[in-house]
């Protein structure tokens, strides 16, 4: 290692964010993800522990790794780049100091009495040959560019799409973004129904309180209306000219209605007319519903790729994120939502939570 290279590992606690942040701000791979914002609302509101791992050179940071150590009942602890999100990983001026770094990361998994070190990264586009010779559980990241301007890009749309987001004018839904705790609030109205109607444990309505504290006026939240009913929110973040959309939901009973093309419309407007030049419309599985969804708004299919390390080794590199869990869960799985379907939305929008922070996809 260089002798003037610097890295060591620290509690988010312990490190100066403003270095932190101006660091990420100056990254064209950084996501909404990196920013410090992320790791403080998921200690504040699940009590996870964050890291992050670090590179100086000559007393100039020169790489991140933000992780989050996730510890679950009667298992051993996993350290996540990053939890609740597909991204997050490595950030660095070189490939070396990228090396140095993970392995900085593999060691403080082992401090942490073996911890598992997962990195979730991000690769290059995908060529539409390479899209024809992987599986149908491939998981890809759905980018778009954006234009100048919400009025080109709207332009740019094929007819068919502009008259679904008209159809949706038309059918009488109207649509705004907003920010702060009660916009949170409808949202969750929302989210927690569809969450529900899925089958799915939900995150809890404090994880998006914290969120919208941590990111401030960089986090906006999406919201379509049937007269005074909140039909269809979404939730975006944004980091320097990138707009990432982890969260969108709508009421089934609605769809008709098309809000789900109304939502997107305002969120990508909005964001475009901010100034960015890129929208992360998040994971899809190759092919299927939501990957022809997002891509007739302009994404592209772009490598999501996830590693595992346990002991200091390598264990999987994979685009393939069926693997994260065990096949018997897989089995399982449609039972358990049939069942958690069947509960009182009170029921589980208290129950879920619990669960929802040590699940990390």
């Amino acid at each position: 290692m260089n002798a003037e290279l610097q890295v060591r590992a620290a509690r988010l606690s312990a490190f100066p964010l403003k270095d932190y942040n101006d660091y990420i701000a100056g990254q064209p791979n950084a996501t909404p993800y990196h920013a410090s914002a992320w790791l403080t609302a998921v200690e504040k509101a699940y009590g996870h522990v964050a890291w992050v791992v670090t590179a100086h050179q000559n007393g100039k940071l020169c790489g991140a790794l933000p992780l989050v150590e996730v510890k679950r009942p009667f298992r051993a602890s996993t350290l996540v780049s990053l939890p609740f999100c597909d991204l997050g990983g490595l950030l660095a001026d070189s490939p070396d100091i990228a090396a140095e770094i993970r392995f900085a990361a593999q060691n403080l998994a082992a401090s942490l009495g073996g911890a598992a070190l997962e990195i979730r990264e991000g690769g290059p586009e995908l060529l539409p040959e390479e899209c024809t010779d992987l599986t149908g559980d491939t998981k890809v990241r759905m980018l778009c560019e954006l234009p100048a301007c919400s009025e080109t890009l709207f332009k740019s749309y094929k007819p068919k799409l502009r008259s679904q987001i008209r159809k949706a004018e038309k059918n009488g839904l109207t649509a705004e973004v907003r920010q702060g705790s009660e916009a949170i609030a409808l949202f969750y109205a929302v989210f927690s129904r569809n969450m529900l109607r899925l089958g799915s444990p939900v995150h809890s309505l404090n994880w998006f309180k914290e969120l919208g504290r941590a990111y401030g006026d960089k986090m906006l939240v999406g919201l379509v209306f049937k007269g005074e009913q909140p039909v269809g929110a979404g939730i975006v973040l944004v980091q320097g000219k990138q707009a990432c959309i982890p969260w969108a939901s709508t009421l089934e009973e609605y769809n008709r209605l098309a809000p789900n093309m109304l939502l997107y419309w305002t969120l990508l407007a909005k964001v475009n007319d901010m100034g960015c030049t890129q929208f992360d419309f998040g994971r899809s599985t190759l092919g299927e519903g939501t990957f022809r969804f997002k891509k007739q708004w302009g994404a592209k299919p772009y490598k999501l790729i996830w590693a595992e390390y346990l002991n200091g080794e390598q264990k999987r590199v994979s685009m393939d994120l069926s693997g994260t869990g065990a096949a018997s869960v897989s089995r399982l799985r449609p039972l358990i939502e049939n069942i958690w379907r069947r509960l009182p939305l009170a029921m589980t929008n208290w129950l879920g939570p619990k669960l929802r922070r040590y699940i990390t996809l």
